[in-house]
């Protein structure tokens, strides 16, 4: 089984993007910052904030469901805010996307906010909402289930450094994963956490079993040449002893957003 945990930073490389997760064949995509923008055509708006201007894809979520059509998705959002064209505002919505190839059933799954809850008339002010997003599948090849949850992790204007709002971000990803997982299922974790390698919060999900492969293997870069800032750690896998892991790898090329896409292969 191949997972791919990757932040598609609303689209903004596209072509690279959209080639890139066609061509890796995962059969689990967990993406973040991922958009739609229902009853809308076109193909970019511009997101502003605070005298930050981004390009986003209007439909990301639906040209990656056409790209991609052995598999079912699911769209799940945390906000509706401002998109521009030009002067127009238009709301759009914005947050996870979950990707499976259908020849792994989804057999359970639960979806729900680790930090706020949705907002429907803006962004809302930082830390904004954040959720996450746990399914079980069935393996039929190994003849036994395994739970994959992904999650992005609130931004602070502060830092990646813990907080309270964090602390209680952990626990409520570690009490979602608890309506899905069942006893003996092998779990793997991963998402765009926002967070520096030493955080509680690897304390906590560590109550799990679970280990994360990015430091633990070593690696020090989950980011690309489009992030130029320090320290460059925000996205996270992170499996139980009972994942058998052939490769893991931060994609350093090609680049596809200013995150690396977090390749898995196991059996």
């Amino acid at each position: 089984m191949r997972i791919v945990s990757l932040n598609a930073w609303g689209g903004l490389l596209h072509e690279p993007l959209m080639r890139y997760l066609v061509d890796i064949d995962a059969d689990v995509l967990c993406l973040q910052e991922v958009g739609r923008t229902p009853g809308v055509q076109g193909d970019w708006l511009t997101y502003r904030d605070h005298g930050v201007e981004l390009m986003q894809r209007i439909n990301l979520f639906e040209e990656l469901k056409a790209a991609l059509p052995a598999h079912d998705g699911w769209f799940l959002p945390f906000a509706r805010g401002d998109l521009f064209d030009g002067d127009r505002r238009l709301f759009s919505e914005f947050g996870l996307a979950t990707f499976v190839r259908r020849t792994y059933p989804v057999i359970g799954q639960a979806a729900g906010f680790v930090h706020g809850e949705f907002s429907t008339d803006g962004w809302g002010e930082h830390p904004r909402s954040r959720n996450a997003h746990c399914i079980r599948l069935f393996d039929y090849n190994r003849g036994y289930p395994i739970t994959i949850a992904h999650m992005h992790g609130l931004r602070d204007v502060i830092g990646k450094g813990d907080t309270p709002a964090r602390h209680h971000q952990a626990n409520a990803l570690v009490d979602l994963i608890g309506q899905v997982k069942q006893e003996g299922d092998r779990l793997v974790v991963c998402g765009d956490f926002n967070l520096l390698p030493g955080s509680e919060t690897f304390e906590v999900l560590g109550k799990l079993g679970l280990t994360d492969l990015v430091t633990s293997r070593g690696h020090g870069d989950t980011r690309t040449s489009h992030y130029r800032k320090q320290p460059r750690f925000a996205d996270y896998m992170l499996v139980t002893p009972d994942i058998e892991v052939i490769d893991f790898d931060p994609v350093a090329e090609p680049e596809v957003s200013d995150h690396r896409a977090l390749l898995l292969d196991i059996r």
